[in-house]
């Protein structure tokens, strides 16, 4: 007979590991099928319903962790309730046993049921349940099996009175087995996982190969990139251009099934596969990105080389009707963004981008094509994974980011950013360089400015200009002294407005204000 100090553990134990085999066959489910994790379809239903101050917060203080320990949370939650479950069975007798293994079905049936109805990449209704279904199953049968260990087993039928006589018991080598299969399971599903998206991600990828652009962006002028450790490079590589989305798991989309319709309010319907696509006109163009949600200074902002269709010419090809004033591109998600017609046609390099940087799109940035419309903020213009192209009215549509309190005029704002030094550095007395970028697409940069402490404004150097759509280097000279010092820093744009130093956060329209550093000289 075994005590309950060893039961109780025993019991925790078991309904974790049915937990996590359950958890790990459905992610590798998730990773073949291309369905939702249930954990990640829970958390997409989370960042859809948290409020907007929760998500700015999200994004400003963890960044790109955000995803990570949304996922860590839902788990650590699951885990813990799953425990729980384990404890309750522990106890012997029909009914707790009957208990743990109803929880670990409610959990399984919650996240179906948000599989079903959150976003999705998953396109077939098999596909987005399978993962789900298979976790509900393997949590069932492993608490289920969880249970046979304690004595006596009533779970299934009513006990005899020689059973009610009967005191607890402890089936040790049943509950070793079963463990131990529950672990061995779920740690060969999770390390499939490891191995099945990034093969399965790699062939995808190569099936699509770069087109040439009928026409080619223009070398990039010497003199772009300053000589100054620590500054970014003029040309963000594409694994540290920055990311900002609402999914945990990026779509993994066959360039072979891909295909984008265009509708609505136009003359002719098209329908477009990836070949359709890029046999067109294709140009290639230098293009900073900037997200709305980048903070004074922030690191949301990124400048890449991309080749793709001109928007103008396919809603040209469409014909736009009379009174058409927005475009409605939805992500194979269902995620929806409205920019309007004017910044897809009023001769700016708004494209249906296919490559980045001389790669096809990373996954991370939209692959096979995602929308980029140099001068607005990424929240109306920089729809990744585009499926869908609707020509509509303003009036008649709301689009994900406005329903949640943005801005639906979205035009980038002037802004400049200190990279070197660091805010809380230490320099060395003695002659001393400061550098950063300055970005105002669509107007390019005409000035940069450097206040030291309170001082007077000076003018900074600027390095060479590539288009007016990607950003600006600069450079500032000075003589620096022992003490805490602060550095300023403002641009002024190519149409001669200079950066506002009124404060504003992110919401509802982009941030701005002045960008400054402290540091200490020694």
């Amino acid at each position: 007979m075994a005590t309950r100090s060893v039961r109780r553990p025993a019991g925790v134990l078991g309904g974790v590991l049915a937990a996590g085999a359950a958890l790990a066959i459905g992610y590798l489910v998730a990773a073949i099928t291309g369905g939702p994790w249930p954990v990640d379809a829970v958390g997409v239903q989370v960042i859809d319903m948290a409020p907007g101050p929760v998500k700015d917060w999200a994004v400003r203080e963890l960044g790109t962790n955000d995803r990570p320990l949304l996922r860590l949370g839902i788990c650590v939650t699951l885990t813990v309730i799953a425990g729980l479950a384990g404890f309750i069975a522990s106890r012997g007798g029909r009914r707790p046993q009957q208990i743990a293994v109803g929880i670990a079905a409610g959990l399984g049936l919650v996240g179906l049921a948000f599989a079903i109805f959150s976003r999705s990449a998953a396109t077939s209704v098999i596909d987005r349940v399978l993962p789900s279904i298979a976790t509900l199953i393997v949590a069932v049968v492993g608490m289920f099996l969880v249970t046979q260990a304690f004595k006596p087993n009533l779970l299934l039928e009513s006990p005899t009175p020689r059973e009610k006589e009967q005191p607890e018991g402890f089936d040790r080598r049943r509950f070793l087995i079963t463990v131990s299969a529950l672990a061995v399971a779920g740690g060969a599903a999770w390390s499939a996982t490891k191995v099945l998206p990034v093969r399965a991600g790699a062939a995808l990828r190569d099936k699509f190969k770069v087109p040439i652009p009928a026409d080619r962006a223009a070398a990039v002028p010497a003199g772009v990139q300053v000589d100054v450790p620590g500054i970014s490079n003029f040309v963000t590589p594409n694994p540290k251009f920055y990311r900002v989305d609402t999914l945990l798991e990026v779509p993994r989309i066959d360039p072979d099934k891909w295909e984008l319709r265009i509708h609505g309010m136009v003359d002719k319907e098209l329908r477009l596969n990836l070949a359709d696509l890029v046999d067109r006109r294709l140009i290639e163009r230098d293009i900073t990105l900037t997200c709305v949600s980048n903070e004074i200074g922030g690191p949301y902002v990124g400048n890449a080389r991309w080749i793709g269709v001109p928007i103008k010419d396919l809603l040209a090809e469409a014909g736009v009707k009379s009174g058409a004033d927005a475009v409605k591109s939805t992500s194979v998600d269902g995620l929806t963004i409205g920019t309007p017609i004017s910044a897809l046609t009023d001769g700016r390099d708004a494209i249906l981008a296919v490559a980045m940087n001389g790669e096809p799109l990373p996954f991370e940035h939209g692959f096979p094509v995602r929308m980029v419309v140099p001068g607005l903020y990424g929240y109306v213009s920089a729809t990744k994974w585009l499926v869908d192209f609707e020509v509509t009215r303003f009036q008649d549509f709301s689009a994900y980011w406005t329903d949640r309190g943005w801005a639906a005029e979205a035009p980038i704002k002037t802004a400049s950013r200190i990279e070197v030094p660091k805010g809380f550095a230490t320099l060395k007395a003695g002659p001393a360089v400061a550098a950063g970028v300055a970005w105002a697409q669509r107007r390019g940069i005409k000035k940069v400015e450097v206040r030291v402490d309170e001082g007077e404004w000076q003018p900074a150097k600027l390095a060479a200009e590539d288009t007016i759509d990607t950003w600006r280097q600069w450079t500032f000279k000075w003589d620096a002294t022992p003490g805490m010092h602060r550095l300023t820093v403002r641009a002024t744009d190519g149409k001669g407005e200079l950066q506002t130093t009124e404060l504003a956060a992110p919401r509802p329209n982009g941030s701005s204000g002045l960008h400054d550093v402290v540091f200490s000289v020694e």
